[in-house]
């Protein structure tokens, strides 16, 4: 008898105090989110829309919330109703914010769903949710109901990211595609490593080879692997792809704990027309805007963001905000910036309309771009934000109320560009373009620069780094390891795709994986270990990290030798430290070849690229070398061996050497 007593008594948390509706009215928003939301300047949307499980009158369940302002008929529909699109309608709003929402009763995590949305011209359509956290696994559509419940163990990190995120820091990146940087199965692009594999992996693997930071390429939900995560759908889920949002969580926690830094690359610039995704979501210009002049991207075949209406302004920022603070994530790399702030760009004359002052700015664009960094450096200032943008516009990494759009570092695309143009040609033509390698220095210091050698210039019939270098097999890596060479002591910081550290001899490629079995020959190995040894410098230097965005911090020493190809230019910190780096691109050795400079103490070589440990010649300095009376219009000369096709790096000691 006691027995079925205890059957039928029903858990104090699930005891109804009424008989509760399918969809009962409950909202999570307050008058001042409607506001907020409204004006353009809600940052946290991401706790009020979408599906949170909760309890409503002692029963647990799943609210919903989505905007649909041009819907007139929105209800929910999954596995749990057979895809009823009737029997759980939402209630809309009755503020005019266009908001449907509702409770549903015993509704559990890991439920399959989606918005059923009548529009008030009658167009039925079955919407993904906007705000899901999580996915069906592509080529599925349907959100899922889940939770971001994780116990984060990376507080060493959070406590101590300011520094490891500074502007004068040591910033090396690692670019890396999650679903092609290793594969189970080489030759089956339908299977992947999970996150929790990659901590095992790839974890190890960039702490070793001694980058500060790691750069995910986009991994917000997105149903085409071919468009490499660009075209998201998902804007708040991780992919499923590699497992649940937990699954990311713990690789990120793992990145953290062995003190490394985590970027994303996040999409605020578009999105496809996927019939479950954001286009024409209530069957109206929704997100987008309407004039396709603005509104439609004629390189990816997607759709723009509309800048100009606030519930979208509300939407990104509230999904970049999202990612900073679910997922510790320690910077965004902004994608596609000058396509955001440019109503010409890609686009032909008569395609376009210019703003209210004739210019092609696309001004709601910009205003966006600089609420956005504001925001995020006033709540999350241990964190960094890097724009991909190609042109000359003012100001990108300036502050905004110096006129700039505030982000913290801009991709150094006239550099890659140059470098890699040079570098391309055979060395006994190099003397004819010297001012080419050499012009980033003119503008080098007019914004916080990153020298990106990113999956851009290693796809689509561009070739693979290794492949990019003239000459013989022994002098391509040489002319790579120069190139590294002259990133890493350039200016600004860095950024590296997958596969360059060790000369991948293919282009990257998306369905495969990178060439690891290259790593067999020692002429690949030296590459990877001299990048590793890069890193190191980098990071152990002093002069060329914390005067990396500021002109004192270099000065051209030897600059004219335009008919040998030699570059000699020093790095300099604050306290005196001083890098003297000498590049021969050339593959003749110069034996004793002088140099004037202004400082009379000695130098000591501390790497070279020419060094038999890289696969080099041996061409190397060895010694302290001490400079004598100048004879070439500077105080002192100093006589260094300059390496084939090879770079010398040499330190400063104090006077009278190591003693």
């Amino acid at each position: 008898m006691a027995t079925q007593q205890k059957k039928n008594i029903i858990p104090r948390d699930e005891e109804p105090f009424r008989k509760l509706e399918p969809v009962e009215p409950f909202s999570l928003f307050s008058a001042k989110d409607i506001q907020l939301f409204q004006e353009g300047s809600h940052d946290r949307l991401y706790e009020k829309f979408g599906s949170h499980a909760l309890t409503y009158e002692g029963v647990t369940g799943t609210y919903f919330a989505v905007w649909a302002p041009n819907a007139a008929f929105v209800s929910v529909i999954g596995d749990f109703n057979s895809w009823n699109t009737y029997s759980h309608t939402l209630f809309p709003r009755w503020d005019k914010s266009g908001i449907w929402e509702g409770f549903v009763p015993h509704l559990k995590e890991n439920t399959l769903y989606k918005y059923f949305i009548r529009s008030n011209s009658g167009e039925e359509l079955r919407k993904g949710d906007p705000f899901a956290n999580h996915w069906e696994v592509r080529p599925k559509t349907a959100s899922v109901t889940t939770n971001l419940q994780y116990k984060w163990k990376d507080t060493a990190w959070m406590n101590k990211r300011a520094g490891k995120n500074s502007l004068v820091s040591p910033f090396s990146v690692y670019e890396v595609h999650l679903g092609s940087w290793r594969r189970p199965d080489p030759d089956n692009h339908e299977v992947f490593y999970s996150y929790r594999d990659m901590i095992t992996m790839l974890v190890p693997y960039v702490k070793d080879m001694g980058f500060t930071h790691v750069e995910f390429m986009p991994i917000m939900e997105h149903p085409f692997d071919g468009s490499w995560g660009y075209q998201l759908t998902g804007f708040y889920a991780p992919t499923s792809r590699y497992g649940s949002p937990q699954d990311l969580m713990a690789l990120i926690d793992a990145f953290h704990h062995a003190g490394i830094g985590v970027i994303l690359d996040w999409v605020p610039s578009h999105f496809p027309y996927d019939e479950h995704g954001l286009y024409r979501f209530d069957g109206s210009h929704c997100y987008e805007y309407a004039d396709m002049r603005k509104g439609f991207h004629p390189d990816w075949n997607s759709y723009v963001f509309n800048y100009a209406r606030n519930e979208v302004k509300s939407f990104l920022l509230s999904n970049a905000c999202f990612w900073l603070d679910k997922f510790h994530i320690d910077g965004l790399r902004v994608d596609a910036v000058a396509s955001m702030i440019h109503l010409d760009y890609s686009r032909k004359a008569g395609s376009w309309e210019p703003n209210v002052h004739g210019g092609n700015e696309n001004l709601e664009a910009v205003a966006f771009l600089k609420e956005l960094n504001s925001v995020i450096y006033s709540r999350f200032p241990d964190t960094q934000t890097i724009a991909e943008e190609s042109t000359s516009f003012y100001g990108v990494s300036r502050p905004v109320f110096m006129g700039g759009l505030g982000f913290g570092m801009k991709w150094m695309m006239g550099w890659m560009n140059d470098t890699l143009d040079y570098f391309k040609k055979d060395p006994l033509f190099r003397k004819w373009y010297h001012n080419q390698i050499t012009f980033s220095i003119m503008y080098a210091f007019s914004e916080n620069f990153m020298l990106p050698l990113s999956h851009d210039e290693v796809v689509h019939g561009k070739s693979p780094m290794i492949y990019k270098m003239p000459g013989d097999d022994w002098q391509q890596f040489a002319n790579l390891r120069l190139l590294y060479s002259y990133m890493f002591t350039h200016p600004g910081t860095k950024l590296l795709f997958m596969g360059g550290e060790f000369g991948d001899t293919k282009e990257w490629n998306y369905k495969s994986e990178l060439g690891w079995d290259l790593l067999k020959h020692p002429t690949h190995t030296g590459l990877q270990q001299y990048v590793k040894a890069l890193n190191k410098l980098y990071t152990t230097e002093t002069a060329l990290y914390s005067t990396q965005f500021e002109g004192k911090g270099f000065e051209w020493i030897h600059l004219a030798d335009q008919e040998n190809s030699i570059l000699v230019f020093a790095r300099k910190s604050d306290k005196g430290e001083v890098l003297l780096i000498a590049l021969n691109m050339t593959p003749i050795p110069r034996e004793d070849y002088p140099i004037g400079i202004p400082w009379g103490e000695p130098f000591e070589e501390i790497l070279n690229s020419d060094s038999p440990d890289f696969y080099g010649s041996g061409v190397v300095n060895t010694g302290t070398l001490k400079p004598v009376p100048g004879k070439f219009g500077k105080p002192y000369d100093i006589h260094l061996r300059l390496p084939p096709l090879g770079a010398t790096i040499l330190k400063k000691l104090p006077s009278g050497g190591r003693g």
